[in-house]
């Protein structure tokens, strides 16, 4: 009787067992986009700290504004506008390769003492200037915690993503970005700052000619998601 009981419990859990079994890298590729794309639009209220050898920034505040596939704006406090260059991103959703692609399986890694699913990721276009992306996933949440982006105009460039209680349509909390200075194009607006520090054009492009590493961070303090911006918000007016 007991054996028997053992068995029916196993033949139970087999169908679980096997819906556990993990994903296909295509599988949770698509998965993981899906949900990132499901966010047609939002914004954020967001504050920034650069973190660059060669720029004394004070902490930037603002709206950031978002519309897929790629539109993206911030809005700081005191009425400058910025509208990053092509390659920089400063939302998850611009640095996922849209279309078709090929999806590698890089196997799995450790960070934080989490066990991430690793996938690379080739477009079979470059039109976003993506070359390769590398993520980090989180399979049982369906989240990217880690990125690694190479791209045409500003080299390669790595985000760590915290989420919290916006985690559902996978936006994060917080972002990292940690860059090579060297050869990276910081939108005008945030360049400005430097400039009016009395840094020399011959200091920054001293510092951007040596393996100088920085840091971009994002906090995203409060979002309104899905809300239907207008195109009209992306233009800038001379």
């Amino acid at each position: 009787m007991r054996i028997k009981s053992v068995l029916l419990a196993f033949a139970f859990l087999m169908p679980m067992l096997a819906g556990a079994e993990s994903l296909s890298a295509d599988e949770l590729f698509n998965q993981v986009r899906a949900r990132i794309t499901s966010v047609k639009d939002y914004t954020a209220d967001v504050r920034m700290l650069i973190d660059i050898s060669y720029m004394k920034v004070p902490p930037l505040g603002g709206k950031l504004y978002y519309k897929a596939p790629d539109k993206v704006k911030l809005e700081r406090r005191g009425g400058i506008t910025i509208l990053p260059k092509k390659g920089m991103s400063m939302s998850l959703n611009t640095s996922i390769p849209e279309g078709a692609a090929t999806v590698i399986d890089g196997g799995y890694d450790t960070k934080d003492g989490r066990k991430l699913r690793v996938i690379k990721v080739v477009p079979d276009n470059d039109e976003q200037g993506i070359i390769l992306t590398k993520m980090w996933i989180d399979e049982e949440k369906k989240l990217v915690l880690q990125t690694e982006t190479t791209t045409r105009e500003n080299g390669t460039i790595s985000m760590e993503l915290v989420f919290g209680k916006y985690a559902d349509y996978a936006l994060p909390d917080k972002i990292i970005f940690h860059l090579d200075v060297k050869g990276f194009k910081l939108p005008q607006g945030i360049t400005m700052d430097y400039d009016a520090a009395g840094v020399s054009a011959d200091e920054v492009s001293d510092a951007q000619n040596k393996k100088t590493k920085g840091k971009i961070k994002i906090t995203y303090l409060k979002y309104d998601i899905n809300t239907g911006l207008s195109d009209d918000i992306f233009t800038v007016e001379d």
